[in-house]
C-alpha cells in the first residue's frame, strides 16, 4: 500500500465517522478509528493522500516523529495509508467538504464533488485548511497529461525531460531529487533571486540542472500530452525547451474556506476544542493543526495523539457500552 489511495466509488457513503483531511492525522485518525472499531470515510479536496508533507516536501526529512531518528515525508505518508489500510477506509480524494448538517443522531457532509456522506460523527483534520496550488496562468489544459503541482513519487518522471517552474524551497527541492533520475531538469524562475534557503540555491548551481532565470513560462504545447515549454524573458528573448512533465512549483494558498460557515467557534483561524477535542458542535471533532486549545503546540506526534483522543470520546459517544480508555493494540 502507498500514499496513493483510491478514490471511494459512489456519491452516497454512509459510515461511523467521517475525517475531514487526509494528512498525517488525518491518516492516523483513520487507523485509529478502525482499531476502535468504527467505519471510516476520509474526505480531502487534493486528489492524494498526505496533505502539506505530500504536497511541499515529500523529498524532505522529518526529524522529530517518534520511532524514527529520521523518515523522507512520503515515506512517511506511505507508512500511515498502509497501517490505515488495515480497516479498509474509504477514500473520497478531490473531495472538498463544503457543509455540514446536522440530523439529530449524525451529521450529513456534502462534497464540492457531489459526494454525500452520512456519519455519526465528524472529526476535522485539515492542518491548516483547504490547500490550493496556485496556478501556472498558462497551459491548465494539460493537468494531469504531464502538468502537475507536486510530485508524490519521483519515479514516475524517471527519463523524462522536465521543467520545474518556481523560486521557492519546493522547486528547488523538486529540481535536486530529480536530477539524478531524469533525463534532464531545467528550474524556470521569473526573478533572479530565489526565496529558498541559500544552501539549496547553491546546490543547485552546482548540479547539472539547467537555471534560466527571469524566465517564465509563456506556451505549453504538445498534442495529448506536454512535449514542450516556451519560456521567455522580458526583453523578448524565447527559448524551446523538450518536456514531458511540467512541475509548477509555485506555492499554495491555505484557506479556511468552507470551514468558515460550519457555526464553529474559530481562534486564530483555527478551530476551538476542549480536553476531549470537541467542538462546540454537537457530533464535530478536530485535531492537528487546525485545532486550537490553551497550551496547543503544532507538532506531527501531538496531532497523532490529539486524533487518538478525539476517536476514543467519538466511539463512546456512538456508543456508550464502549469505554473511552481501550485495551492495548497488543492485546487485539
Amino acid at each position: 500500500m502507498t500514499g496513493h489511495a483510491p478514490t471511494g466509488a459512489g456519491p452516497e457513503v454512509s459510515v461511523d465517522l467521517l475525517i475531514i483531511g487526509a494528512g498525517p492525522t488525518g491518516l492516523y485518525g483513520a487507523y485509529y478509528a478502525g482499531f476502535r472499531g468504527l467505519s471510516v470515510a476520509v474526505a480531502d479536496a487534493l486528489p492524494e493522500v498526505g496533505g502539506q508533507i505530500a504536497a511541499l516536501y515529500p523529498e524532505k526529512l522529518i526529524y522529530d516523529v517518534a520511532g524514527f531518528p529520521a523518515v523522507r515525508g512520503q515515506d512517511l505518508v506511505d507508512r500511515l495509508a498502509e497501517q490505515a489500510w488495515r480497516w479498509n477506509p474509504t477514500y473520497l480524494l478531490g473531495h472538498g467538504v463544503t457543509r455540514l448538517d446536522d440530523t439529530g443522531e449524525g451529521v450529513v457532509a456534502t462534497t464540492d464533488a457531489g459526494a454525500r456522506i452520512t456519519a455519526g460523527a465528524v472529526l476535522v483534520c485539515g492542518g491548516i485548511g483547504n490547500f490550493i496550488p496556485r496556478e501556472l496562468p498558462v497551459g491548465s489544459e494539460y493537468l494531469g497529461r504531464g502538468l502537475r503541482y507536486f510530485v508524490p513519487r519521483l519515479h514516475e518522471l524517471a527519463g523524462q525531460d522536465v521543467v520545474v517552474v518556481g523560486g521557492g524551497d519546493s522547486a528547488l527541492d523538486w529540481a535536486l531529487s530529480l536530477e539524478p533520475i531524469a533525463s534532464s531538469v531545467t528550474l524556470v524562475h521569473r526573478r533572479t533571486r530565489f526565496r529558498a534557503h541559500e544552501r539549496s540555491v547553491e546546490q543547485v548551481h552546482a548540479s547539472s540542472v539547467r537555471v534560466l532565470t527571469p524566465y517564465e513560462v509563456e506556451k505549453i504545447s504538445g498534442d495529448g500530452s506536454v512535449s514542450e515549454v516556451v519560456v521567455a524573458r522580458s526583453d523578448g528573448d524565447r527559448i524551446t525547451l523538450p518536456a514531458q512533465s511540467v512541475v509548477a512549483a509555485l506555492g499554495f494558498i491555505a484557506d479556511l474556506g468552507p470551514i468558515e460557515g460550519w457555526g464553529l467557534d474559530l481562534r486564530r483561524r483555527r478551530i476551538l476544542v476542549d480536553r476531549t477535542m470537541r467542538t462546540n458542535r454537537e457530533r464535530v471533532f478536530a485535531a492537528g493543526d487546525i485545532a486550537d486549545h490553551d497550551g496547543k503546540v503544532s507538532l506531527i506526534s501531538i496531532g497523532f495523539g490529539e486524533a487518538a483522543l478525539a476517536v476514543n470520546h467519538i466511539a463512546a459517544l456512538l456508543d456508550p457500552a464502549r469505554s473511552i480508555t481501550p485495551g492495548h493494540s497488543s492485546d487485539a
